[in-house]
């Protein structure tokens, strides 16, 4: 269906290409979630985290905060393509715990979260498949607490423009999709345009050609954008 056209401008209908851009699943903030299996308590904390770093911090926090549990086992993944993944035991017996507890966050599609379980014992020996099913079972429970989100990779463009081109410009925005993140007035007014990241180049060709080359246009930063 057309739109209406008071510019006498070319409907635009600008879609980004599949898999353009980079949509990761992550977690807005700390979340918890405790099951008990077999008299064992395990407590599995999650946190975003942006780097290495972070995540270590957060385990060593969270092993100080329960420094009388048996074992605190951690598992976190960082990056669009899990480029940093890493995983614990912490004397669980080997492959028990954080090798189980990583599967839950990458078979989630989770990104930029780590994950501490901690396990207080009640007495009674799990055996290894209990192990397993407990360690993903508490990964599992704290995730349905987690308030998750979609996280985009955006492309800055900043957009110079005359005072008599600003309507057509505006309009050029709404039909594209693009979303405007602010706008500058002063000799002239400065558009900060947010399109998903590897569709830059083809959205600056698009308004240039229909600008006629008018507009300047420069990239800017690289943003992550949450999305509802």
């Amino acid at each position: 269906m057309k739109h209406a056209n008071p510019l006498n401008i070319d409907y635009i209908e600008y879609q980004t290409s599949k898999g353009a851009g980079s949509v990761l699943k992550i977690i807005l903030q700390q979340a918890q979630g405790e099951i008990i299996e077999k008299k064992s308590r395990f407590i599995a904390t999650l946190c975003p985290v942006q780097s290495q770093e972070e995540a270590e911090q957060f385990i060593a926090a969270c092993k100080k905060k329960y420094w009388d549990a048996r074992h605190n086992c951690s598992a976190y993944v960082i990056g669009e393509n899990n480029e940093i993944m890493h995983s614990s035991d912490d004397g669980e017996p080997s492959g028990t715990a954080g090798r189980p507890m990583l599967s839950v966050l990458t078979g989630q599609d989770v990104h930029n979260v780590a994950a501490v379980v901690t396990r207080y014992f009640g007495g009674v020996l799990l055996g290894t498949g209990g192990l397993v099913r407990a360690y993903q079972g508490a990964v599992s429970e704290a995730l349905l607490h987690a308030e998750i989100r979609q996280q985009l990779l955006m492309q800055e463009l900043m957009l110079t423009a005359e005072y008599t081109d600003v309507g057509k410009i505006q309009y050029l925005l709404s039909q594209a999709g693009f979303r405007t993140a602010d706008t500058e007035y002063g000799a002239k007014v400065l558009f900060h345009v947010l399109v998903p990241a590897g569709e830059e180049d083809a959205a600056i060709k698009l308004l240039t050609e229909k600008t006629n080359g008018k507009t300047e246009i420069t990239k800017g930063e690289l943003r992550n954008e949450t999305c509802e």
